[in-house]
């Protein structure tokens, strides 16, 4: 349950790895940073599928820097999380309600325990997701939520029916824990940079992949069959339109403007539903907003300084039009 340093990805100051156990036994792995002044408050980091703690190493400091004590945790099934299946490099669930677990334990284990109020969430795509069923339910502790490209719908599919119906009947016949078809155990992140999804930035891109090469073990590959079908299940349920007006938590969203794994136009649709939230595209940028070159970081943090702790959603397109 440690954290993995690099010489281009250093462990933030003061910071902590532990083992938490979810309801139905599953061991997580969560970390704890604290500022080195009096804290603002508490930032909760929600990772994206197939993504580890390490990735957010940069985001971590940044947020250190602006006196936030923050937390972050591996879901199950990846980083240094208790695994699924027996094949590791399987991205597996089956059902996003399992998240939701992890989210309970990581709340009363650590964020209750440990973590000065206000708090606030910041989560990318799936992680997006997860929190947007969990402020639905009207049991988000969070007072605002950060979302950056989040997973309400994918992005490309040429028959969206179809592939829903062939992932749930794949499953429904047992093959749920199989790769998703073509698909292996290498992950995004140790693709070549040439054509690569997630971002822009070469450096930060083989920054990510020098972490995976010094601990493969917290890598994995492509989603499986049931991974697929229980996404594409929360998936059915963001596109109600009620869905997103049954959330009230003051929430601002990120949609990037070469995002070619989820769906932009999805994105907007669900944001534009919601009723206390502000939208922000940022031009240029892949699916990792917080993994882009400086100048499309740049354009995040002032909408998120705008935003975190308290500003008013109505400011932040001028902010970032003064920037």
């Amino acid at each position: 349950m440690e954290l993995v340093a690099t010489p281009d990805n250093p462990i933030p100051p003061a910071g902590s790895a532990a083992a938490i156990r979810t309801s139905d036994g599953r061991v997580l792995r969560a970390a704890s940073f604290a500022p080195g002044g009096a804290p603002r408050g508490t930032i909760a980091v929600f990772q994206g599928r197939a993504e580890f703690i390490e990735k957010y190493f940069e985001t971590i400091a940044e947020l250190l820097a602006r006196d936030f004590h923050v937390v972050t945790l591996d879901w199950r099934g990846q980083g240094g999380s208790e695994r699924e299946l027996a094949n590791a490099r399987k991205g597996h669930v089956d059902d996003f309600a399992l998240y939701q677990r992890d989210l309970d334990a990581f709340l009363h284990r650590l964020v209750e325990r440990l973590c000065p109020q206000p708090w606030f969430a910041l989560a990318h795509s799936m992680g997006a997701a997860i929190l947007l069923e969990r402020a639905h339910s009207g049991r988000s502790p969070f007072q605002r939520l950060v979302l950056t490209a989040p997973m309400i719908d994918v992005e490309g599919l040429r028959f969206p029916k179809g592939a829903r119906a062939l992932a749930d009947t794949l499953d429904m016949f047992g093959l749920g824990a199989m790769f998703i078809p073509g698909g292996d155990g290498g992950s995004l992140v140790e693709e070549n940079f040439a054509g690569n999804k997630l971002t822009s930035d070469a450096a930060r891109l083989a920054r990510n992949a020098d972490v995976l090469r010094t601990a493969p073990q917290l890598a994995v590959g492509d989603p499986t069959i049931g991974w697929v079908n229980a996404a594409f299940r929360q998936m059915t349920l963001f596109a109600a339109p009620e869905y997103a007006r049954e959330i009230h938590t003051p929430t601002l969203v990120f949609t990037c403007g070469r995002d070619r794994l989820v769906s932009s136009r999805a994105i907007e649709r669900f944001a534009q539903r919601l009723p206390v939230a502000s939208l922000v595209e940022i031009p240029g940028a892949r699916h990792e907003v917080l993994m882009e070159r400086d100048e499309l970081r740049e354009q995040f943090w002032a909408a998120f300084d705008a935003f975190v702790p308290g500003e008013r959603v109505e400011e932040i397109v001028s902010t970032l039009d003064q920037n």
